[in-house]
């Protein structure tokens, strides 16, 4: 692994995360935690659903931002918060700075989803709209900071926000305590990387499994070469999964903590989406899905019978991205 990474290596505690549950507990769900037969039946583990769809702006997306904001100070509340999102974290900024009572500007790839865009601007934000992926929109955000004077808050590397993601692995094992392995999707690795550290500061034994799109395994790379790599090129279509390089602080935690990445393709988790309408009848999101197509695939390596949460991050669904699709 490379110097670099140490530079940024970040290890949270318990006594964090549960700092961080007292800080967003006010202000978001527990989330249930849902048994699935058909999903068992069809994997042959015993799994259950953690539905952070449910999560106040359709997302865990409102629970780190709301942890950073409660640690900024009254210069920085004053002049107001920025983000860059592919959308749910957006809408999480704009949710927690309405309840705060400050100012947010929000920039979004042009291509967001346009409900989340709606979302935003309906939770009271400004959405400045630039570029195609995040990245782009990121280097916007970051424009503005300089221009406005604001805070920016970033979508997955920030150990504030890390802390607040990891409050869902807590709320899992007070729920289902003998859970065995914890399947989660990987965008820029904010939640997983939450959820590992927290889940593991209670049970070490605990295994953690990431999921990213095929067509942009920026995680996976970055840990296979020990540093962080920006992918050349981006084929996925699902906004959550849509990262070209991935966070200093994700990476390092991602490297210590998740046992194991899976990819696959943008079709197969559609396909899973399509699956959680029809048979969970949960309108999931894309990013969402793919923890649930990577155990219906048998990309996860476990014995018959194991304990296995599937996390289900969010249900903001473009609908309009589904016609047309070809495959079966």
């Amino acid at each position: 692994m490379s110097s670099n990474l140490g530079q940024s290596e970040l290890i949270l505690t318990r006594e964090d995360f549960e700092r961080a549950r007292v800080v967003v507990a006010p202000f978001v769900y527990h989330t249930p935690l849902l048994t699935s037969r058909s999903l068992s039946e069809a994997t042959g583990f015993d799994v259950r659903l953690k539905a952070e769809l449910f999560q106040r702006g359709g997302s865990y997306k409102v629970r780190g931002p709301t942890n950073k904001i409660s640690k900024l100070s009254d210069e920085e509340r004053a002049r107001g918060v920025i983000c860059s999102s592919a959308g749910n974290h957006s809408q999480g900024v704009a949710i927690a700075a309405r309840q705060n009572g400050i100012k947010a500007v929000v920039v979004m790839a042009e291509n967001a989803t346009p409900s989340k865009i709606a979302a935003t601007r309906g939770y009271g934000a400004e959405v400045v709209l630039h570029g195609s992926i995040w990245d782009e929109a990121n280097e916007k955000a970051l424009e503005l900071v300089e221009e406005r004077g604001l805070t920016y808050i970033h979508p997955f590397d920030d150990p504030d926000l890390i802390a607040g993601q990891g409050t869902v692995g807590l709320e899992i094992l007070d729920d289902f305590p003998d859970v065995e392995l914890i399947v989660v999707p990987i965008g820029g690795g904010g939640l997983i990387s939450g959820i590992s550290m927290a889940a593991k500061s209670i049970r070490p034994d605990i295994r953690i499994v990431g999921v990213e799109s095929s067509g942009a395994p920026a995680m996976k790379r970055s840990v296979e070469a020990g540093e962080r790599i920006t992918l050349d090129h981006v084929d996925c279509v699902i906004d959550g999964l849509r990262v070209q390089r991935v966070g200093e602080y994700t990476l390092s935690v991602v490297s210590r903590f998740v046992d194991e990445i899976v990819t696959l393709p943008d079709e197969q988790i559609f396909d899973a989406l399509l699956w959680l309408m029809t048979r969970a009848k949960l309108v999931a999101e894309g990013a969402a899905a793919a923890p649930v197509g990577a155990l219906l695939k048998g990309l996860i390596d476990a014995p018959p019978g194991t304990k296995v949460v599937s996390v289900v991050s969010g249900g903001n669904l473009d609908v309009e991205q589904l016609r047309g699709l070809s495959w079966n």
